[in-house]
């Protein structure tokens, strides 16, 4: 029996949703360079863009749709004959053809009802597959779809040749629980594959990601740092790592790719990346507490439960306020200090960083430490000169 586990399949929308975030705006070079790392990195499909926005996006789509990339390569559409139409002039294979899926969204944006909006997608849906395209469905604002509703625009999906469904949390209002039984609800409802595309309205993509792929979908719907509209959407970064970290999923993307990916597309965006921000901040695995560090010393998995090898990275030890002597004691080994330079130059460490409200710099410890172990030795001196 098999008892590797199963297959999910990670779909990269950075170009996409990605630059949805505000003041985002990548270049051509731009676009086609983060693709191409995309693809390196092992993503599955990449949402490349929305060909409505006029011809250079649909130039640079047709750019990355013929540029040898392993991955497929999809264009988002809206439910209209003309946007089918830019992808096709985009050359791509793959569209995701999205409709409101709640009440409010299908009145606003189509003034229609659950009804019209299904006989809307059937028709272009079959217009896409008549031209030779496959066919993803994305419902926008599933989350707040009646279940009846959904069932009704999947069955239109399914019955005019669509292979997969988007469930898309567009205003990020779930939570993981909600989005388990949302995705089971679907699952029971349809025999297509469903992905799930969440925000982080409320701080829980990630979680609601992976609630989702518990549920049964089996697409991943990510973006690179999580860019996208307003608070952004599930980190591709954050994704990979938790699955492969749990073990309750696999998929196909390298992990040790992710840093320099994260650091493109940041440098792209024009954004920084935050130094706490989980799998590829600069302080992930920076350790200060004198408690932390000690057992760090000892053994990593002591505190250090995510191996920064996987990643390219490794700890490191930051002495500021909350440093131990073991922390001192590491950084200074080749220094020969006695218990009474070590004491002072702890206490002259903590009350900097105290001062600064920063992280002491590690040669500027170890010259504090070298400055009080001299101090001592002239005073043990002198003693000896002087009894």
């Amino acid at each position: 029996m098999d008892s590797s586990p199963p297959r999910i399949f990670v779909n990269d929308t950075t170009l996409r949703d990605g630059e949805q975030a505000p003041g985002v705006a990548f270049s051509f070079d731009e676009k086609l360079a983060i693709a191409r790392a995309l693809d390196a990195a092992g993503i599955d499909e990449i949402e490349a863009g929305t060909p409505a926005m006029g011809r250079d996006e649909v130039n640079t789509i047709a750019a990355i749709a013929h540029a040898g990339l392993s991955c497929a390569v999809m264009a988002w559409c809206r439910a209209l004959q003309s946007d089918v139409d830019g992808a096709i002039a985009a050359g791509v294979r793959r569209v995701n053809i999205s409709v409101p899926a709640s009440c409010i969204q299908m009145h606003v944006k189509l003034n229609a009802g659950p009804s019209e909006t299904a006989a809307r997608l059937r028709r272009i849906v079959a217009y896409a597959r008549e031209r030779g395209l496959e066919v993803a469905v994305g419902f926008e604002d599933s989350s707040r779809a009646t279940p009846h509703d959904l069932a009704l625009l999947a069955r239109a999906a399914r019955d005019s040749g669509a292979f997969r469904l988007r469930y898309a949390d567009t205003l990020g209002v779930l939570e993981p629980f909600g989005a388990f039984e949302a995705i089971r609800r679907l699952s029971e409802a349809t025999n297509l594959a469903i992905e799930f595309h969440g925000h982080d309205d409320l701080g829980l993509a990630t979680a609601n990601t992976l609630a989702a792929l518990r549920g049964g979908a089996r697409h991943a719907s990510v973006t690179v740092l999580g860019l996208g509209e307003r608070a952004g959407n599930a980190p591709l970064e954050e994704i990979a790592v938790a699955v492969a970290q749990t073990g309750q999923f696999a998929t196909h993307v390298k992990i040790a790719d992710l840093n320099d990916l994260a650091a493109s597309v940041a440098d792209c965006a024009g954004r920084a990346i935050g130094e706490a921000k989980a799998i590829v901040g600069r302080d992930i695995f920076s350790h200060e507490s004198g408690v932390h560090v000690s057992g760090l010393l000892k053994d990593a998995r002591a505190y250090q439960a995510l191996d920064p090898a996987a990643l390219g990275r490794r700890h490191a030890i930051v002495i500021g306020k909350h440093s131990g002597l073991a922390a001192l004691r590491a950084i200074c080994g080749d220094l020969d200090l006695d218990p009474e330079s070590e004491a002072m130059a702890l206490a002259e460490i903590r009350a900097l960083a105290q001062r600064t409200k920063r992280a002491v710099p590690v040669d500027h410890a170890r010259r504090i430490a070298s400055a009080f172990q001299e101090i001592i030795s002239a005073r043990r001196a002198d003693s000896r000169v002087w009894p």
